[in-house]
């Protein structure tokens, strides 16, 4: 609100007025935006972590939208509204009616009234709300319907005000970002002249800026997202919108100051065959083995990114509203294997995969693949708890049933090659190590490209051993094509990124370069910090690492 105003009635009615326009132009809502960077920039690693957040938002919008909802959605979300909203009279009517009367066909009329519906289901998909973007499939499906079936066949051209954090608007005007993802449904509207002077109204605030989206869209490219002019069909019938769909990506054009504090930001809807991303995106997912359609690919992908809390809340749901009896069953209790063992839960990780390794072995031959699968994890565990011996034991009856199913040079074979090595490295037995880090390393550059995590993997191994060997200078050499390799695989804060630059600090501490030693044991520790709880034993070991190091100073 701006000016002075003494009358109290007027106040309240300039207050309410205000709230009605940012409303009508949804400036309260924060959106969730993805930049993708060229990499002609010194700024690599930056460049490389945000262009891994676009990749794996995208794909998990993929497997968002190919999900099937389940009948009791609707009933569930409902239920959930009215206990959010019980001391809410104004929002429990809407929710109330909103359970008498919702029809899919008028998905996008609740979707534009900027209700209850509105504001959850888009923080949903801004924080990765789990529990809350499974109940709220039903409507996604729905919107994303009514928008294909009323796709607009015209070029538009409109405009989007919004707030964005200056930290954003700078990265857009520092580097050379090419594509910017929306990672939700973005409303626009065709009038230029009202969503700038709404802009030019607003008081600026210290961390934000005030920006329009000029963006153009032909739907008459080849494989683009649909996107509606949704007036016919939305709340406010006399404000003329379209709607683009989640996920949508733009080409940046430029970025201009159109006044002292309102930024324009010229953007061009891409279709599929106008940007090179979808084949990154492609390669990820086949990296990953992700299938849009597998309703446990949204679990893997929060799990590669770094979010296991979120990744087992899913696994969870998965099982728990799955038949007894459904083949996906013995698959969520291995991922719950998984991402358990990658919490450090060692005990609870071996209920997991031993339930698994029981469903497989009534239901398969002694020498599936799969049953590796489950000896090669449970081995992990074992290995991850010092257990070496029954560690070792489960590796070879893996790594048996997989050299006589597969041919020598199969990347599982190689995983389990260069988890034999981790177990002779822990046994010091570093020649024997060495040989089966060598084994792993030679099939994986020969089947993956030379930027995949596996190499990078193989090379962090093989300088753990130079490091037990004291040779400390061939460490740090295969720890720096290591990082290199992870910097452009893996998210910022990948759990094995933590542990390189743990290892790094170790070859510093011995060399008694105890400064560096300690900047490197700092930020594995952040990325620790940010992935687990206090009493993670990785969180507990550079705890003390730190304080070791830290006393030689």
């Amino acid at each position: 609100v701006k000016g002075i105003i003494v009358r109290r009635n007027e106040l309240i009615q300039r207050i309410q007025a205000d709230y009605n326009q940012r409303q009508f132009h949804n400036l309260d809502e924060i959106l969730s935006i993805n930049f993708f960077h060229s990499e002609k920039t010194d700024e690599k690693l930056l460049s490389a972590n945000l262009n891994a957040d676009f990749i794996y938002s995208q794909m998990l919008i993929d497997c968002l939208i190919c999900m099937q909802s389940s009948p009791n959605d609707k009933n569930e979300l409902i239920t959930l509204c009215k206990q959010q909203y019980k001391n809410n009279p104004n929002e429990l009517s809407i929710v109330e009616e909103f359970e008498k009367d919702y029809l899919c066909e008028r998905s996008l009329w609740w979707y534009t009234r900027h209700s209850f519906l509105y504001r959850l289901m888009n923080k949903a998909i801004r924080v990765y709300n789990i529990n809350l973007l499974l109940l709220f499939r039903f409507f996604i499906r729905d919107i994303r319907q009514q928008v294909i079936k009323n796709k607009s066949l015209s070029p538009f051209h409109v405009y989007r005000a919004q707030l964005m954090v200056k930290e954003e608007l700078e990265l857009l005007t520092k580097f050379s970002v090419e594509f910017i993802s929306i990672n939700s449904f973005l409303l626009a509207t065709s009038n230029y002249e009202q969503t700038q002077n709404f802009l030019s109204s607003l008081t600026s605030s210290d961390n934000m800026e005030k920006v329009i989206f000029d963006i153009t869209a032909n739907p008459q490219q080849d494989d683009i997202k649909p996107f509606s002019n949704v007036t016919p069909f939305s709340y406010f019938q006399h404000k003329e919108e379209i709607l683009f769909m989640i996920g949508s990506i733009f080409r940046l054009v430029r970025i201009d100051r159109v006044s002292d504090d309102i930024w324009n930001i010229k953007l061009i809807l891409c279709s599929n065959n106008d940007h090179p991303l979808q084949s990154f995106i492609q390669e990820k997912k086949t990296e990953l083995d992700i299938v849009d359609t597998d309703p446990l690919s949204f679990g893997f992908i929060l799990e590669h990114m770094g979010k296991l809390n979120d990744a087992e809340k899913y696994y969870c749901y998965i099982l728990n509203h799955l038949p007894k009896d459904h083949e996906n069953i013995t698959r969520c209790y291995h991922a719950l294997g998984e991402v358990t063992q990658k919490k450090g839960d060692y005990n609870l990780s071996l209920k997991w995969y031993n339930k698994s390794l029981e469903n497989d072995m009534q239901t398969m031959k002694i020498d599936d693949p799969n049953i590796a699968t489950s000896y090669n994890s449970i081995a992990v565990v074992y290995s991850k708890k010092g257990d070496y011996t029954l560690a070792l034991e489960s590796y070879k009856k893996a790594l048996e049933i997989w050299k006589k199913k597969f041919d020598e040079n199969h990347p599982d074979v190689a995983m389990c090659y260069n988890n034999i090595g981790i177990i002779y490295q822990e046994e010091k037995k570093y020649s024997d190590a060495l040989e089966y880090y060598h084994k792993a390393w030679n099939i994986r550059q020969q089947y993956f490209p030379v930027e995949h995590s596996s190499l990078g993997e193989s090379h962090a191994c093989i300088g753990n051993v130079h490091y037990h060997l004291g040779r400390y200078d061939m460490a740090l050499e295969h720890y720096r094509l290591s990082l290199e390799i992870f910097e452009k695989s893996l998210l910022p804060h990948h759990p094995d990124i933590a542990m390189l630059l743990r290892n790094v600090g170790l070859v510093y501490q011995a060399k008694s370069e105890f400064q560096l030693a300690l900047f490197y044991m700092k930020k594995a520790a952040t990325i620790y910090r940010h992935l687990f709880s206090a009493t993670h034993p990785d969180v507990i070991q550079i705890e003390k690492i730190i304080c070791h190091i830290s006393s030689k100073l």
